[in-house]
């Protein structure tokens, strides 16, 4: 594998989420068998030194985040090192930059939350947000996919391995886990400890966590010293899931911290500390997977006491939060958006969604002799009727409907995946154009198709059914992947049931070419 370039920052203004989210993508790669480096313009040194225990490779820009000079610096090492990706992830790397990466011939991932970018010209955008939807990124390329919602969250190597703990619920909380981020430069920590002191709850316990760099440490320390029951400050904690298996409760920020504790099921009450937090509190309070106190500068010392109180003494509400979260994030993310990354490696082809122009050659693709000798309808299609049904497919939200282009952008065929109702399953349906027949593109289409329908779309289960004499079509979909379950009967003609499923991952698929 190629080295993964990672451009982001971290600072007490930027915080550490950046940083944190883009370290658990460069775990996963690294368990790939990849190398991962860091190119930051910002120095972090408690976050630094994890990365390097990590074995990631950390290099410093001396440039405005950003910039024109960033991205040709980024590219640039990018072709020193040998890179094939660049991920980048912050609020600065507007459509000038994606410009820059993906001119200088790289595959971009573009981690965002904000959707505000004029134009996006990645290969892949990654929103893990809750409130992520299409129509922010509406300015794009055609080819630029989208990995968006908490089935992409990032999670790190130390979470996973909690996926199959169990969380009881106790009928009063006693232990606070405290997080307000990685940086925190407004001390709303000590805010949240001064209000613990006002919660009357025998037998309270509480953990602080902040990050390395936090410049309040000193008063943080203070009042921990003096309150009147156990308080433990933690200061660059490299097992975060512990604490958060220790803890009944959590009063956090609401920034990326949240999925990470949805993930391990804790009862959480979240603070919104910034604008970029808005959304994600207001949406996961309406969710109830947490309940939201709101704007912290808004909250009196008393108002976050009695809050807390109530949470911690409500067992059945603290229940249904738990069992909410665990079902919003379930631990897959990190590998669906490596899965995403594979797909769009090492292939000669391009997909890019079927338009109204592309009618007529999708028409004279389908009346092929040949094609309709291997159809479970041989009939010719006629002009009128087949108008009708493109249009109808082409607004069809149970229809992922695909052109394949090589290189140099020549229409090669096309790849459809009809949805069957509300399930997770689907059925494919291919057409390689006469003239690229033979030359392994049919293998490469259904292969990377049906990746990228399992990575992009909630589906587990892809179905193809094959006339037992297309011997060349069988011999492709085996090659890609797919399972033969032998023989039934279609429209009254004996045919081939092939499956691939979600299980059947990238990589392996990936040691089958």
């Amino acid at each position: 594998m190629k080295p993964l370039l990672i451009r982001t920052d971290a600072s007490a203004q930027i915080g550490t989420g950046h940083l944190m989210r883009c370290l658990a993508f460069a775990q996963a790669w690294q368990d790939a068998g990849g190398r991962a480096i860091f190119l930051m313009a910002t120095e972090v040194t408690a976050l630094e030194s994890r990365l390097y225990s990590e074995g990631i490779e950390v290099v410093h820009l001396s440039v405005q985040p950003g910039s024109t000079d960033d991205a040709i610096q980024t590219s640039c090492y990018a072709h020193e090192v040998g890179a094939d990706w660049v991920v980048v992830d912050g609020y600065h790397f507007d459509a000038d930059y994606q410009r820059i990466i993906k001119g200088q011939q790289f595959h971009l991932l573009l981690i965002d939350d904000l959707g505000d970018s004029s134009y996006y010209c990645a290969d892949l955008i990654l929103n893990q947000n809750i409130h992520a939807h299409e129509n922010l990124y509406r300015n794009r390329e055609p080819h630029t996919q989208l990995l968006l919602g908490p089935r992409y969250v990032l999670l790190r190597r130390e979470f996973l391995k909690w996926r199959d703990w169990k969380r009881e619920i106790p009928e009063v909380a006693r232990r606070v886990l405290v997080t307000m981020g990685g940086s925190d430069p407004d001390n709303v920590t000590l805010k949240v400890i001064q209000a613990l002191q006002q919660v009357k709850i025998d037998g309270l316990e509480t953990i602080v966590v902040i990050g390395g760099n936090n410049p309040h440490y000193a008063e943080l320390q203070s009042a921990v010293q003096n309150s009147r029951f156990p308080v433990r400050l933690e200061s660059n904690v490299t097992d975060m899931p512990k604490l958060m298996a220790w803890a009944d409760v959590a009063v956090s920020a609401a920034g990326s911290t949240s999925w990470e504790l949805a993930f391990m099921g804790l009862p959480t009450l979240t603070l919104i500390l910034a604008d970029n937090q808005c959304l994600i509190a207001e949406y996961l309070s309406q969710m109830e997977v947490t309940s939201n106190l709101g704007w912290y500068g808004d909250l009196s010392l008393g108002k976050i006491a009695q809050a807390l109180l109530e949470f911690s003494e409500d067992a059945c509400k603290r229940s249904n939060l738990h069992q909410r979260a665990t079902s919003l994030v379930d631990g897959n993310g990190t590998q669906r958006v490596l899965q995403a990354l594979m797909s769009l490696s090492d292939t000669k082809l391009r997909l890019r969604p079927i338009q109204k122009s592309d009618c007529e050659l999708v028409w004279m693709w389908s009346n092929d002799p040949s094609v309709r000798s291997v159809s479970f309808s041989s009939k010719y299609i006629p002009w009128e009727e087949h108008a009708q049904w493109f249009d109808l497919k082409l607004v069809n939200p149970k229809c992922v409907f695909l052109i394949a282009v090589d290189e140099e952008e020549h229409p090669i065929g096309f790849v459809r995946f009809d949805i069957e109702g509300d399930s997770k399953e689907a059925i494919i349906s291919v057409n390689i154009d006469q003239r690229y027949r033979g030359k392994g593109y049919g293998r490469e289409l259904i292969r990377t198709a049906s990746q990228r329908l399992l990575v992009f779309h909630d589906i587990d289960t892809i179905h193809a059914y094959i006339k037992q004499e297309n011997i060349p079509s069988i011999k492709a979909f085996l090659r890609a992947g797919y399972n033969n379950l032998g023989m039934i009967e279609v429209l009254g003609t004996r045919a081939l049931h092939m499956i691939f499923r979600h299980k059947e991952s990238v990589l392996e698929c990936k040691d089958e070419k």
